[in-house]
């Protein structure tokens, strides 16, 4: 094994904690001695170890001399857990080879001086592009305290997501469904429209054993979900809640009485401002949000420029119909100059189906009541 071939191992093992990091990162560590794996780990969870202390606790021998291999900066402060940085000075590392730069104020840097003023020798920026994209997730919420946005849809190779009758069971085949729950149990919480909720009676979980259960968030401006509904009933064992600008104080208090946490938030449009929404998680310390929803929610998304990344998956089937729907509705763009301009095209296939994955560069601009 050579030195890349360290840090993809330390790479991943970081994704081992796919689900359970957040808001902290995704971070993998491989100790190195004379050619030999002498300790690795990754961190498991949020509040436990970090993966550097994890890969020295299970050390085989003396780490001394050694070299570790680390996917992101070591943290050189306290938080829930003692600095990284101290633990590789005390075991004597000799060089540390790091992945991604920490863009948190309270490391960014100051981790890797550190360990020089300690006489460690570091290299940065080591295969810096494959660490990065483990973890956009951190990047964006500890730089902007926002969660990062995921939008989410199925469609038919003619870009409809529902037959003309609303049918829409199923689009996709079996594989692609389930990568789809791999996707809510990695992202901290799911969000759909109301109108998804009336239509569709969700439950928003992730059903893959022992996973990571997102909270489950409806932005419903007046109010009107059912008590009935599965989310409802479901309230108290997985975490629900609900975004509205209208609250009937009765309604609000039998949502609450169920476990349903009723959040009410500004307007905008006549409806939920999303961008007061997505204040609001990241002050909860969600750290990413997973969009189910409709055409209409999609739209809204896309015109408060909330969205970060999106995944499309594409069915080999032709649906038709003038008014089937489709994955983004609303009022849309004023022109396709002014639509959504999308980057980093990536094309996955996946069973039958293909996935499509974009970056976005920017919402909607030039759009009727957009600011």
């Amino acid at each position: 094994m050579n030195n890349r071939d360290y840090m993809l191992r330390a790479i991943e093992l970081a994704k081992k904690g796919i689900g359970w990091t957040a808001p902290n990162p995704m971070v993998g560590a491989v100790i190195v001695k004379d050619g030999r794996i002498i300790g690795e780990g990754y961190h498991r969870k949020c509040g436990e170890l970090h993966a550097e202390r994890n890969a020295f606790a299970s050390l085989t021998e003396s780490a001394e001399g050694a070299d570790i291999y680390v996917t992101l900066e070591p943290c050189c402060h306290y938080g829930r857990t003692p600095p990284c940085t101290q633990a590789i000075i005390d075991n004597k590392i000799s060089r540390v080879f790091i992945g991604s730069r920490d863009p948190n104020p309270l490391v960014s840097g100051k981790g890797a001086a550190m360990l020089r003023e300690h006489g460690i020798e570091v290299f940065e920026d080591f295969l810096r592009d494959e660490c990065d994209e483990i973890n956009p997730v951190f990047f964006k919420y500890i730089t902007t305290k926002t969660p990062y946005v995921v939008m989410k849809y199925a469609m038919s190779a003619d870009g409809k997501i529902a037959a003309h009758t609303g049918k829409s069971k199923w689009i996709t085949g079996e594989t692609a469904r389930n990568h789809v729950h791999s996707l809510r149990g990695y992202y901290s919480a799911i969000l759909a429209g109301i109108g998804t909720v009336l239509a569709d009676d969700p439950m928003l979980n992730c059903r893959l054993e022992n996973a990571h259960q997102p909270l489950r968030v409806v932005v419903d401006t007046n109010l009107r979900i059912p008590l009935d509904c599965q989310l409802c009933k479901t309230a108290n064992q997985f975490p629900t809640m609900v975004a509205c600008v209208n609250a009937d104080t009765e309604k609000k208090k039998s949502l609450e009485a169920l476990g349903v946490d009723v959040k009410i938030l500004p307007e905008k449009d006549g409806h939920v401002c999303l961008k007061s929404l997505m204040k609001l998680l990241g002050e909860m310390q969600i750290s990413s949000v997973l969009i189910e929803g409709g055409g209409e929610i999609n739209e809204a998304a896309l015109r408060a420029d909330i969205v970060n990344h999106i995944y499309a998956y594409v069915a080999p089937k032709i649906i038709g119909g003038k008014s089937a729907k489709t994955p983004v509705e609303g009022l849309g763009a004023d022109s396709p100059d002014f639509g959504a301009r999308l980057c980093n095209a990536k094309i996955t296939p996946i069973g039958e189906d293909i996935l499509i994955e974009y970056d976005v560069e920017r919402g909607f601009s030039n759009v009727h009541g957009n600011s």
